[in-house]
């Protein structure tokens, strides 16, 4: 339901006035058959086979990444499935789409660490229990959720908690208030978004293989799954690294 009203708000402020459909036949039509594809995924098609491109997709992505509600699902998965078909008018790449879009991520949560060092603790907290933070789906439980996460697993949960929903768009907010090392933060959440996008870019190749953009839809709870073994893997292995260091100490 959230990601129909955000694809319908998409949609309603992004579409061109002028765009006709009858003299530009979209991706969502040429798979679909018709105008009126279901699904918030082929809503947002017809703008994206025209006027989608890479200042667009870092840009969207830039707002996925910041403490702004917007969901990534809504970026990469379609502008990948544009670009690998042959028909479409974007002129686009699905690597330089990864490329573009972990840039995105990577400025957002610099807006996100930036603003919550010079900010601090007590005005971040008051603006997440104020009325325009519940807008924007913040909260103080989420907040200390947050900085939870952060504070249990160190460094190593930017790149982590880039795969966790809630805590994706709000670990860079913790890492802030740390003051933990700008380099290593870029490193870990560049490395982070640029393995979750080229996830959602699966995605997307397999909605062009099925030839039918719903794929994403219809998946989303296997991959899903397959993140949530990723995030063990990931953690394993960082655990297995920490005893060993260890053990040699």
């Amino acid at each position: 339901m959230k990601h129909t009203i955000i694809a319908v708000l998409f949609a309603a402020f992004l579409l061109p006035a002028q765009l006709s459909v009858a003299q530009n036949t979209s991706v969502a039509e040429a798979v679909r058959g018709d105008t009126a594809s279901s699904g918030w995924v082929a809503s947002v098609l017809h703008w994206y086979d025209a006027h989608m491109n890479y200042l667009a997709v870092c840009g969207l992505m830039t707002l996925e990444s910041s403490f702004i509600p917007f969901p990534s699902e809504v970026v990469i998965p379609p502008a990948v499935y544009v670009a690998l078909d042959e028909n479409s008018q974007s002129g686009m790449s699905w690597w330089l789409v990864v490329l573009f879009g972990t840039a995105g991520a990577l400025l957002g949560a610099l807006i996100n660490y930036f603003l919550s060092m010079w900010l601090g603790r007590p005005i971040i907290y008051a603006f997440a229990e104020s009325k325009v933070g519940h807008l924007l789906q913040l909260s103080r439980e989420k907040m200390e959720r947050a900085e939870s996460y952060f504070n249990q697993h160190g460094v190593v949960s930017t790149l982590v908690g880039r795969f966790i929903p809630v805590i994706r768009q709000l670990i860079s907010i913790p890492a802030g208030l740390a003051r933990m090392n700008l380099g290593a933060f870029c490193l870990y959440t560049t490395l982070g978004a640029f393995i979750w996008n080229l996830i959602l870019a699966l995605l997307g190749y397999l909605a062009h293989l099925a030839g039918d953009i719903s794929v994403v839809e219809r998946y989303s709870n296997e991959i899903s799954i397959a993140i949530v073994a990723l995030v063990a893997v990931i953690v394993l292995f960082f655990v297995i690294r920490y005893f060993i260091k260890k053990r040699k100490r």
